[in-house]
């Protein structure tokens, strides 16, 4: 698990079957200061509706983001698991 922060949403006219339905939010994930940003920002799957500003947990729980999915063949590698409260 890792927090991140939504800076973004992204669109795609062509991607992997699997990702049709899903939102995809690009998230900056940050350090355990939950300020300074952390490498490079990340494509993530959601299906609890975040907002760009807001921070969330993300997971590259492969076992985990294929039951989401529901495919066990997805190039999926993050999606939102939470929602941090303000």
């Amino acid at each position: 698990m890792q927090l991140a922060r939504v800076v973004g949403t992204a669109t795609s006219t062509i991607k992997h079957p699997t990702m049709n339905g899903w939102k995809l939010l690009i998230v900056q994930m940050l350090q355990a200061d939950e300020r300074s940003p952390d490498g490079d920002p990340v494509i993530s799957i959601d299906s609890l509706g975040a907002a760009v500003g807001q921070t969330v947990i993300i997971t590259s729980d492969g076992k985990g983001t294929r039951e989401l999915v529901g495919n066990e063949n997805t190039p999926v590698r993050w999606s939102v698991m939470g929602i941090q409260d303000d």
